[in-house]
């Protein structure tokens, strides 16, 4: 008979590991040294589209003020513009220059050959199989955090 599994230790395993990982990716010297609030609101509006300050704010789960420090310090560098919404001319809506998508798709492929440098290099096929069939696993796992 199968053992069951203990959730609670599979979940300090799980953040343990997961932590370790995004926190090594995460010291890889960034293109254009931008803090990791900076790179976290620019990767969302590189990937998500004009979106107004206070609903970045919001997707980020930091303070409006917090994120108009942001903004103003990635408009500064030339990665992020304000428009005025089309739908409501009293809105403003931020989007992410094509500077700064340059900047975030680098730092995607940086990160992206390091990893695939790990896994070429001590990890053979049916652990290359077993990581990739518990991709979809993961992300299903953080859509319900």
């Amino acid at each position: 008979m199968p053992e069951q599994v203990d959730v609670e230790e599979l979940a300090v395993a799980l953040r343990a590991s997961v932590g370790l990982l995004a926190r090594r990716l995460r010291e890889m010297p960034a293109a254009g040294e931008l803090t990791l609030s900076e790179r976290s609101a620019l990767s969302r509006l590189e990937g998500g589209g004009p979106v107004t300050s206070s609903a970045l704010a919001k997707l980020e789960r930091v303070s409006p003020q917090s994120m108009g420090a942001t903004v103003r310090a990635l408009e500064q560098r030339g990665l992020v513009e304000r428009r005025a919404d089309p739908d409501d001319g009293r809105r403003v809506l931020l989007s992410a220059t094509d500077a700064a998508r340059e900047l975030v798709g680098q730092r995607r492929t940086q990160r992206a050959a390091l990893l695939a440098r790990a896994l070429g290099s001590g990890f053979d096929r049916g652990e290359l199989e077993l990581l990739a069939a518990v991709v979809p696993l993961i992300e299903r796992m953080a859509e319900r955090i």
